[in-house]
């Protein structure tokens, strides 16, 4: 028969399993704790197995910033796959893939698409974790922020930065950075480049008989020729308060006179509603080509002086300097 335990034994077996069981209840408050903190976060955090494509673990933030089901994305790593943005894709799947190879640290900057098809940026910094910390095993783990709204901001302050707030097209200062840039590659290349300036005949008067307001619609419709005429790799800016300045690379004379024709044509047709009827405003264009050994700044005076010959010739006209 054994022997029964003595009074001592049942205290200290007692006291044994009442100190595990605040153990366990501790370390179930401290679960509690790391989940709440986790789940008040605005940013993901995710583990995956990427020799298996698996994810072991997100964050609760996953389904809100994602807008899809966790379990789903555990279950399956084709789920983060459709949820990526389509173009960014390749960029996205070999961004991880170097994490993995080099075991660097990489921050990336990617779309994704929400479950309900709403596009989102996010910016995720991921890196290789210690095998010694996973008991072998290495994963990519990392944190994932939603950034559209600073990206929106960022956009609209390099749109504030670059663009002339009344019409649109390229403010002076971004227009002759980005001319400047565009002649030294044509230069470099041995391509054609033309340069063109324009100024809207009698705007002053404009201004005066029918005051700024009207001025100023003035000058976004011609903005708005302009953006329609000129082909997509043009440059268009307003470089002055009626004067606007076109660049046209891989583009000769003559290609720039036809360019500019067209556009002569689109500003004849406006036209401006007053109380009297109506009014119509013309354009006096210069063009000039790059020159062996041009500046920007040669280009500009010769685009400057065939404009104001083409005022002297009686606007409505394009001279070619």
């Amino acid at each position: 028969m054994a022997d029964e335990q003595s009074p001592s034994d049942v205290e200290t077996l007692t006291l044994a399993l009442l100190h595990s069981r605040g153990e366990v209840e501790r370390l179930h408050e401290r679960e509690r704790l790391v989940n709440s903190l986790l789940g008040s976060l605005n940013v993901v955090l995710w583990a995956l197995d990427w020799t298996a494509h698996k994810v072991v673990y997100v964050s609760p933030a996953y389904e809100r910033i994602f807008g899809r089901s966790a379990a789903l994305l555990l279950a399956g790593y084709d789920q983060w796959l459709d949820s990526i943005y389509p173009d960014d894709m390749e960029y996205a799947v070999q961004s991880l893939q170097s994490v993995h190879q080099l075991g660097s640290v990489e921050q990336r900057e990617y779309r994704i698409v929400r479950g309900d098809g709403e596009v989102r940026w996010l910016s995720d910094k991921c890196f290789l974790s210690s095998p010694r910390l996973l008991g072998g095993q290495s994963l990519v783990v990392g944190i994932a922020e939603d950034i559209t709204e600073k990206k929106a901001l960022q956009s609209e302050l390099q749109r504030l930065a670059t663009r002339d707030v009344l019409t649109g097209a390229s403010n002076r200062r971004h227009f002759f950075e980005q001319a400047q840039a565009r002649l030294l590659a044509a230069q470099s290349e041995g391509q054609p480049l033309a340069f063109l300036l324009l100024d809207i005949d009698d705007f002053k008067k404009i201004n005066d008989a029918h005051g700024h307001q009207m001025g100023d619609r003035v000058l976004q419709r011609v903005a708005h020729c302009g953006a329609y005429v000129l082909r997509r790799d043009d440059l268009f800016g307003r470089i002055g308060g009626e004067e606007f300045a076109a660049l046209f690379p891989d583009c000769d004379l003559q290609q720039a006179r036809q360019v500019a024709e067209r556009l002569q044509r689109e500003v004849q047709r406006l036209r401006f509603d007053v109380e009297a009827g109506s009014f119509a405003v013309s354009i006096s264009q210069g063009i000039t080509e790059l020159r062996a050994g041009d500046a920007l700044d040669d280009l500009y005076a010769r685009a400057d002086a065939a404009m104001y010959q083409a005022k002297r010739a009686g606007k409505d006209c394009i001279v070619l300097g």
